[in-house]
């Protein structure tokens, strides 16, 4: 199970630049928990400029090497927000407003730990199988009923609006 805290940063003229790097004090990264960030929206201040445009890039590391791209361009007017779903599963990543000088917000989640999908994987792999014991056969059982039920469903489905045959 993983525990999530509420990110958020502003960028602006005199502060363009944010690195989210949760293993930058630590000594031996092996020994800790992962990190994983996750983005859900950049929205432009009140305060913004108009006609002014605003571009927050992104450097993060990918498998191969890194990648710098903009994640965002918003402009008063046309765009003050942007929701997304952008993950970050390595450290370091940096944000940096290359263009603008108005305050841009960036908004998301910070995961520490592992997530339930890892974990459920690591139950599946590390159980003791006593608890599976007690239950397989009512999960059997479930499972048969399930896959009969979604078996007739598309039967049924698959036969309206066909014409029977004549005889």
């Amino acid at each position: 199970m993983s525990d999530e805290y509420f990110f958020g940063i502003t960028l602006a003229a005199n502060k363009n630049t944010h690195t989210w790097d949760p293993y930058g004090n630590l000594d031996d990264t092996e020994c800790v928990v992962p990190n994983k960030l996750l983005i859900k929206q950049i929205l432009l201040d009140v305060t913004a400029k108009e006609g002014e445009y605003h571009v927050v890039e992104v450097t993060a590391p990918t498998c191969m090497d890194e990648v710098k791209i903009p994640i965002a361009v918003l402009k008063v007017g046309e765009m003050r927000s942007v929701s997304m779903e952008l993950e970050f599963p390595d450290a370091p990543v940096v944000f940096k407003l290359v263009q603008g000088s108005s305050p841009v917000h960036i908004l998301g989640h910070h995961l520490i730990g592992e997530s339930s999908e890892e974990e459920e994987i690591w139950e599946a792999d590390y159980s003791t199988g006593e608890e599976e014991g007690e239950h397989a056969e009512d999960d059997d059982k479930e499972g048969a009923a399930r896959k009969k039920k979604k078996l007739a469903n598309n039967f049924n489905a698959s036969t309206k609006g066909v014409p029977k045959k004549k005889k």
